[in-house]
């Protein structure tokens, strides 16, 4: 991705092969000589900026913050050059709000990696800005749909809770839409302007959950060639979304508690150099969270901490009044999507539709109409012989099938193993979804698998 840059360094030859490296990499390059001509310049044009520390005329702190406040949240990200030794005094600029420093003689891979990471918190940060036009336009009113009491009394409850700074956990069952109700409460906070971060703490493994959260020092681990900024500090400004926290496991739960507490952070390999960190928390979960307290699962300390505000997001099958409102938003969304001129959803789908109980809950009834749009023809409504998919899952163990089961005394480890095998079939191998069809933590899952020697 290219990034227009500004070197601003005094001595020539350092800043021309700077310039020279970064041109090959494919990046806009421009420089200045000195903190005043670096003033001069459109510097709302520039992604980042590279700075000398000492400057003739001025030093590159100093030329920060003047940057900062002429330009406020405008203002390009600053990396700071320094000689090995004034990197105290550049450690100082980080504390000011500089994204980085790097120290002189430059290294070209680590000046490459960099400005990769600056253009990737640009990305985000436009994604952000798309977001929030997003939710405050049209895309809201055809993600958050309903007319039910409950769910009007959860949107009601958000958006009231959202004008705090108090943590939220956000309850619900898988697909109910949290992501969404996270969304809402970010744009409807008061910092709204700042970064929403989405972290998965299930979708991401373990051993990478915790640099991932809450950054690395170069050199750190085996593959850790830069520092790099974790999530919560990504987040300074905004809100951080943890989804999944209760398959967060003990250990991180530790190191999340005490961020919560001091609000401040230790990268890995960080040495004692603590970050401070301004953010706004919000949860969410499908797991019983009281239940893994007792069974000593989750912290009990980090429960209380994170569970200030509870939004509880409806199922789908406690609101069959929204059932009809959902599936003709979605039918017109994939009918623009798809180039169809599809009018909605024909009556006698709509009883189809409203006849079935929704495991998967709003998630599902997107993806059933997705796909009756795609596979449907080119007709102008959906009708209910484009909903065949509602009809082909079945019970991962059905009662007559326990009856023969008992019937045969079959031990209780065949059975086990026999469900978990149908839930990896069902889920296609992914074992984070036959989880949630056990109603088990990924954790315990791959447990079980492992006892009954079960590849995915």
């Amino acid at each position: 991705m290219s990034t227009k840059l500004l070197i601003v360094e005094d001595e020539l030859p350092q800043a021309r092969g700077l310039a020279a490296h970064l041109t090959l990499d494919g990046h806009e390059v421009d420089q200045a000589a000195s903190g005043e001509e670096a003033l001069t310049l459109d510097l709302k044009s520039y992604a980042l900026v590279l700075c000398d520390l000492r400057l003739p005329d001025m030093g590159g702190l100093e030329v920060f913050e003047r940057v900062r406040l002429s330009l406020g949240d405008e203002a390009p990200v600053f990396v700071i050059l320094t000689a090995y030794g004034t990197v105290e005094v550049a450690r100082e600029a980080l504390k000011a709000g500089a994204y980085d420093f790097l120290t002189k003689p430059v290294d070209p891979t680590e000046l490459s990696v960099l400005v990769d990471h600056v253009a990737e918190r640009r990305r985000l940060e436009r994604a952000n800005r798309e977001l929030a036009e997003a939710v405050d336009g049209q895309e809201v009113s055809e993600r958050l749909i309903g007319r039910s009491p409950s769910f009007l009394r959860m949107v009601e409850l958000a958006e009231t809770a959202a004008e705090s700074e108090a943590t939220i956990m956000i309850r619900g069952e898988s697909g109910t839409g949290k992501e969404v109700v996270a969304e809402l409460i970010h744009r409807h906070s008061p910092r709204r302007d700042g970064p929403f971060v989405k972290v998965n703490c299930a979708a991401i493994p373990e051993s990478l959950l915790e640099s991932e959260l809450f950054g690395h020092e170069r050199g750190a681990f085996t593959d850790a060639r830069r520092s790099r900024k974790g999530r919560f500090e990504i987040a300074n400004g905004g809100t951080i979304f943890l989804d999944e926290i209760g398959d967060m496991s003990p250990s991180l739960q530790v190191k999340l508690l005490r961020v919560l507490q001091e609000r401040e952070l230790e990268r890995l390999g960080g040495e004692g150099r603590v970050i401070p960190l301004d953010f706004r928390l919000v949860a969410a979960t499908n797991r019983d969270l009281e239940a893994l307290v007792q069974s000593r699962e989750f912290r009990e300390d980090l429960y209380y901490r994170i569970n200030v505000i509870t939004v509880e997001v409806p199922p789908l099958r406690e609101r069959p009044e929204d059932v009809e409102l959902l599936a003709n938003a979605f039918a017109a969304r994939f009918g623009r999507k798809n180039e169809r001129q599809v009018h909605g959803v024909s009556r006698d789908a709509l009883l189809r539709l409203q006849a079935h109980d929704w495991p998967g809950n709003v998630r599902e009834l997107e993806n059933v109409i997705e796909r009756a749009i795609v596979l449907g023809g080119r007709g102008a409504w959906v009708e209910r012989q484009h909903l065949a998919s509602l009809d082909a899952p079945s019970p991962l163990v059905d009662g007559d099938r326990i009856e023969r089961l008992l019937g045969a005394k079959v031990p209780l480890e065949e059975v086990e193993r026999e469900l978990i095998v149908q839930a990896l079939g069902r889920s296609r191998g992914n074992v984070t979804q036959a989880a949630r069809l056990l109603g088990l933590s990924r954790r315990t899952l791959q447990y079980r698998m492992g006892k009954h020697t079960i590849e995915r």
